[in-house]
């Protein structure tokens, strides 16, 4: 072989493993913009579509990672690294889904369609129009539709929304949820509620997606169209229209029977998916200390394309949320800072694990399953860092850190480490938060927590990498690898510390805030109830003996099944009053009283 046949063929050798990922020419040992910018495109290109919990998108993006991270030589924690769970994909309703009004059947996602709510079917009733289905007594506002009609074992029909869907400030707005009245209307006896849009809330009166975010309130819950109320309000010789002229003008109830009855079944199908969390190692390099673990975690899984039902700000738009700083930032810089402890000098002491998690803005699933399926001893975690939205540190350099106050001296640590840096630390004690550390946090794990603030493109679609400080994240990156690496090899453990809010004052309360002062299970793993993984100390729940995995099951006597029935029923106390909150603890019914 001559010299240039020689050459041409260690090219093609070179291509082919850089290809097949079995070689990097990447500086391996450093952070670099080029590598995070290459990171981020990828995470945010359309072609994982918005990164949707258990979509395709979702796949291509935990595929990624795990490639990024063999590429490191790390090992998985457990099989072959990644952890799969369960979803809720979308919902779709079934073939069994009727209505008949006095005889006459009406035709599914023509004339109604059942609410992602929605649950079971009801016998032959009389409907019963009550306004706007409120049950207000406030200081300031007061209304209520249930006054003088008694709706038990009968259909109850409703306007959506409030009287004043033109004022961006009403003090209806915390009453007009679907959901809530469709309870509420439980909670008065009725066996089903028939919801409709005025012409003032929907124009259009067209049907909405089912949100896979809902669950089921306990009784058929139908969203009907104007000219299907129109039929049943033509008997008393009114309509939608003129109903909702009188009630926006008067601004007082008005409710009655119509003396038409009505039936229905519903089918809700949930379409589970399955989403996977990556979890890779690095084992420790000392003997003893490579069994106890030092954990970077950031999610990878974002909003897909919005729309209606998820947590997008961008109203109803239907676009792909690329989530460049929210979170491929965060991914970005656990790729990179596992890189660079891989291929560092010196091997950390303590085992360092690296996970990626999906379904973060559904609820802390990712991390919530793992904390509770760890496959490892999380009594040797000697602490998790958590990074979510990393990517735009700026002018200021001010970075928030959150968690400090979890394990004693940590605050004086990160001060120490970050003292030759120009990164400004914003700290917090608090353990607890929006993101992923919380779920380790409630298992008595000490947390940090990086956030570099919220901006105008959070949770839209313009979210794009293209804004992302990359600078930053390398200076901040320098940051985190010292602190990392200093509580990956320290001979001392941290000691953990409970460090939850502060308390309250009545001069701030308001109703809409009052809270027992939990932490609940985001994730939902109690089918009926409510677990409390926090209970913070000095909060009104400690006080009145809650303890830290009841599981509540009713306020004041009405059920609780999941977190939006508790945050429907303490939308409905105020501050100041005694409440009764059954629980379930060891398997034992307890009523604890409760001051708030």
């Amino acid at each position: 072989m001559n010299k240039n046949k020689a050459v041409v063929f260690t090219e093609i050798l070179m291509l082919l493993l850089v290809l097949s990922g079995g070689y990097s020419c990447r500086h391996r040992s450093e952070v670099t913009v080029r590598e995070l910018k290459g990171h981020i495109k990828y995470l945010s290109s359309d072609l994982l579509e918005g990164r949707l919990t258990g979509s395709t998108g979702d796949s291509l993006a935990a595929e990624y990672i795990m490639k990024e991270f063999r590429s490191y030589g790390l090992v998985p924690l457990s099989g072959d690294g990644f952890q799969r769970f369960t979803v809720t994909g979308r919902l779709v309703a079934g073939s069994n889904n009727s209505l008949k009004i006095n005889d006459v059947e009406y035709i599914p996602e023509k004339d109604f369609m059942p609410f992602a709510f929605s649950s079971g079917s009801a016998d032959e009733s009389e409907i019963i129009f009550a306004g706007y289905g409120f049950s207000i007594d406030e200081d300031s506002l007061k209304w209520n539709d249930y006054r003088n009609i008694d709706v038990r074992g009968k259909w109850v029909l409703c306007l959506r929304a409030d009287p004043e869907t033109d004022k961006t400030s009403s003090p209806f707005i915390p009453y007009g949820d679907d959901r809530g009245k469709a309870l509420l209307a439980k909670d008065m006896g009725a066996s089903g509620i028939l919801l409709v849009s005025g012409e003032s809330f929907d124009p259009m009166d067209t049907f909405e997606s089912l949100n896979p975010n809902d669950f089921p309130v306990g009784i058929p819950a139908l969203r009907i169209t104007r000219e299907t109320a129109d039929r049943i309000l033509s008997y008393r010789n009114t309509s939608v229209s003129e109903l909702e002229n009188q009630l926006q003008a008067s601004r007082s109830p008005r409710s009655f029977g119509t003396g038409i009855n009505a039936s229905a079944s519903t089918e809700i199908i949930r379409e589970m998916k399955t989403a996977r969390n990556v979890v890779m190692m690095l084992p420790g390099g000392d003997e003893t200390l490579k069994n106890e673990y030092v954990i970077l975690g950031a999610h990878y899984d974002h909003l897909g394309r919005g729309g209606k039902g998820s947590s997008s700000l961008a109203g109803d738009t239907s676009a792909i949320h690329p989530g460049a700083d929210d979170n491929a930032s965060g991914v970005a810089m656990m790729l990179e800072l596992a890189e660079k402890f891989a291929f560092g000098e010196k091997k950390p002491e303590r085992t360092m694990i690296f996970i990626a998690f999906s379904g973060e803005e559904q609820g802390l699933l990712g991390s919530g399953y793992f904390t509770d399926n760890p496959g490892m001893d999380l009594s040797g975690v000697n602490i998790m860092i958590n990074m979510d939205m990393v990517g735009r540190l700026s002018g200021s350099k001010v970075l928030q850190i959150s968690g400090v106050g979890t394990a004693e001296g940590l605050r004086d640590l990160v001060s120490e480490l970050n003292d030759t840096s120009r990164i400004i630390p914003a700290f917090s004690d608090e353990g607890f938060g929006r993101s992923d550390h919380s779920s380790f946090y409630r298992k008595n794990i000490p947390v940090l927590f990086f956030f570099t603030g919220a901006h105008p493109e959070y949770h839209k679609p313009g979210d794009t990498w293209d804004l992302i400080n990359y600078k930053g994240m390398t200076e901040l990156s320098d940051l985190i690898f010292s602190i990392a690496g200093e509580l990956a090899s320290s001979p001392e453990r941290l000691s953990f510390t409970e460090s939850g809010p502060k308390p309250e004052t009545a001069r701030t309360v308001r109703k809409k805030t009052v809270t027992l002062g939990i932490m609940p299970d985001f994730a939902g793993s109690i089918k009926n109830g409510l677990r409390a993984d926090e209970v913070f100390p000095g909060r009104p729940g400690a006080l009145g003996g809650m303890k830290k995995g009841d599981i509540i099951t009713a306020i004041n006597g009405k059920q609780v099944n999941n977190i939006q029935d508790y945050m429907f029923r303490m939308g409905q106390v105020k501050y100041g009053q005694e409440i009764t909150v059954d629980v379930l603890r060891d398997n034992n019914r307890i009523t604890l009283l409760i001051q708030l």
